[in-house]
């Protein structure tokens, strides 16, 4: 079954893209949750119009990120954990760690309102040191912010 995708599906298509998939995907996920469109003439006519609208639109929004990406390239969040004795050679450990929740409240205490999904940190951090940490804020920009974990007082 031909559809047309109204959004970027992973590890299927892109917007606007017209792909071929199983009957009962189409029928039981995409169309119910609008994802698809079926590939009839009318609707894509209608679709390469979205498609128009959206280009404009991701092109304002990806430069609002770069601008974002700008302010944001200097930032270094401080954040204050309690921790173990350091051994020898080796860094101290936290009581906890510091994860992508946390940096998204340090930075929203600095007026950056980013959500915790975007913020790229495979693992939480579990140890006191300096870190630089990904956050993606469009999908063609990513910018690298500064994490010093301390201990507390």
């Amino acid at each position: 079954m031909e559809v047309i995708l109204r959004e970027d599906i992973e590890k299927l298509g892109q917007r606007g893209q017209l792909v071929k998939v199983a009957p009962g995907y189409a029928r039981n996920f995409l169309l119910p949750k609008r994802m698809a469109v079926l590939a009839t003439e009318s609707n894509k006519k209608i679709i390469e119009q979205e498609r128009q609208s959206w280009l404009r639109k991701e092109a304002k929004e990806a430069s609002e990120a770069q601008e974002l990406a700008k302010l944001m390239s200097t930032i270094v969040l401080t954040m204050p954990a309690k921790a173990g004795e350091e051994k020898e050679g080796e860094a101290a450990h936290l009581f906890g760690s510091v994860t992508a929740q946390d940096i998204a409240h340090a930075l929203e205490a600095q007026k950056y309102s980013i959500d915790r999904r975007k913020i790229q940190m495979p693992d939480p951090i579990r140890a006191l040191g300096e870190y630089k940490v990904p956050i993606r804020l469009h999908k063609e920009v990513t910018v690298e912010i500064t994490v010093n974990v301390i201990r507390e007082a």
